[in-house]
């Protein structure tokens, strides 16, 4: 395993800003808010070809006086985590603010990593300049830390910071391990609305409690990913914050937690959808469906919190959600327990099956067979007097399985028939859980010879690239219209 470098402090010193600019990217919220990071975060950072882990902590309060925007429940959950970020921690950056001074929840965090035992290097963060780098940094020298003044927000010496922490990492001795035998897994996104049990399904997987728990709805705040092994494979969960309705948003911060939990069910191989099984499915719940099936999302659907329901009623219960649900079939729908551990064994198992239908590829030879089989079976309808010709089709290069259908005319093919060409192609091909694509492409002329260029899928209409076809088709279907037209004419003369 790689070292492990953890950033821990008292609240509001600006870790997250220190740890997004010594990864060099923005993965961790930060805000002028105290508090913001609650859980952990675990990135892998390399600085100048050297490798090792970087975790951000919550805050540090070890005094018996709680601060007005946590309760006292929240400061020792918080306080837990970063202890647990301490020990598992090979080397330790502490965190101060150089424009408060030293307070006395520095001189006990200072002693508190001191006790450790491990390297610990001293960051006095908020110093804009040389200039008055002296006055800041004059009461900390009493702590005996080996420190650097920085300024997260400006960049006043994080070239000289990257390069101090890079050292620490070197002179653990530590090996750097390129490559090791453990497979890479798959990437589980839980996206769901606040105090639907998400972190605590996390935490019933894992075996650990790695994430906060509480009743409170709103406890996660950033996206954490949580990366841990099993039967020799890597998994990682994304855990993000709680998703409510647009209209009930009011912070900026909240605004940003629901955009990083929307991204990153995109980015996932695939999405646990968490709901509350006490509670009927919401309209919330409903959107974030449709955001999913929109976004061809590979997902499952827990039904949590069953335990709060009484046996004679759970049967009744999950009736009533796969009706709510029954727009998206292909999704597995399943009621767990994270309190009971019940159910929580099925998301491992499903989501592997998930990604590997995801990566079905089908040759062409045996999608033209597939076509003519299921048209024979039910032919397309015919609409403004004329009937779809199917030609053939092909598989896209897409992260899901995308077929597309060559026909003589995408703007006759109703919804419902491309509707069963996609439940045809999943039951011929093992797609079962796994979200389909399908699309209809055609090239045909109007009158006047311009051609007319388009693509139609599943309730979408847009631009193509289209098909040309020979000439002999075209003069075909010139010499039926010419032929309607004079039996039109005639029937007018007879008249």
């Amino acid at each position: 395993m790689l070292a492990t470098v953890a950033l821990v402090g008292r609240p509001n010193v600006g870790k997250s800003t220190l740890f997004n600019r010594l990864l060099r990217r923005s993965v961790a919220i930060t805000h002028d808010l105290p508090g913001v990071t609650r859980d952990r975060i675990f990135e892998e950072c390399q600085i100048k070809g050297v490798r090792f882990g970087l975790v951000d902590t919550g805050g540090m309060v070890l005094e018996s006086e709680a601060t007005p925007e946590l309760s006292k429940d929240f400061e020792n959950e918080i306080f837990e985590q970063a202890r647990e970020a301490i020990l598992e921690a090979n080397a330790i950056v502490l965190v101060v603010d150089g424009k408060e001074g030293m307070t006395p929840l520095d001189e006990q965090a200072a002693e508190f990593v001191r006790k450790s035992g491990k390297p610990v290097l001293l960051l006095i963060n908020k110093v804009d300049g040389s200039e008055v780098e002296a006055n800041m940094c004059a009461d900390f020298y009493s702590l005996g830390l080996d420190m650097l003044p920085v300024s997260a927000a400006h960049g006043y010496k994080l070239n000289e910071a990257r390069e101090r922490v890079a050292e620490m990492v070197l002179d653990l001795g530590l090996p750097d391990e390129e490559e090791d035998d453990v497979e890479r897994g798959v990437r589980i996104t839980m996206l769901g609305r606040p105090n639907a049990g998400k972190s605590s399904m996390v935490n019933a997987i894992i075996g650990q409690k790695r994430l906060i728990v509480s009743d409170v709805a709103g406890t996660t705040r950033d996206s954490i990913d949580v990366t841990f092994e099993q039967g020799g494979k890597r998994y990682t969960f994304v855990d993000t914050a709680g998703v409510r309705r647009r209209t009930n948003i009011t912070e900026q911060l909240e605004h940003v937690s629901v955009l990083r939990a929307l991204k990153n069910s995109r980015r996932s191989d695939v999405t646990v959808l968490v709901i509350d099984g006490t509670d009927r499915v919401s309209r919330q719940d409903k959107r974030l469906i449709e955001f999913l099936v929109r976004e061809k999302v590979p997902f499952m659907v827990a039904v949590n919190k069953v335990d709060l329901i009484e046996r004679s009623q759970s049967t009744y219960v999950m009736d009533l959600f796969r009706k709510e649900l029954r727009i998206v079939p292909h999704v597995p729908v399943f009621m767990t327990s994270t309190l009971k551990k019940v159910g929580v064994g099925k998301i491992l198992p499903l989501a592997e099956s998930m990604k590997a239908e995801c990566a079905v590829r089908v040759g062409t030879g045996a999608l033209n067979r597939a076509l003519e089989s299921v048209i024979q079976q039910h032919q397309p309808p015919v609409v403004k007097r004329r009937r779809p010709k199917f030609y053939y089709i092909t598989q896209a290069d897409e992260e899901i399985p995308t077929f597309v259908f060559f026909v003589n005319d995408h703007t006759i093919v109703k919804e419902s028939y491309m509707r069963y060409l996609e439940n045809q192609l999943r039951k011929l091909f093992g797609i079962q859980h796994a979200p389909v694509r399908v699309y209809c492409r055609s090239s045909h002329e109007k009158k006047g010879g311009e051609k007319r260029r388009g693509m139609t899928s599943i309730g979408k209409r847009g631009p193509g690239k289209g098909l040309r076809y020979g000439a002999k088709t075209r003069k075909q279907e010139k010499e039926t219209e010419t032929t309607l037209r004079r039996r039109h004419q005639d029937k007018k003369e007879r008249k």
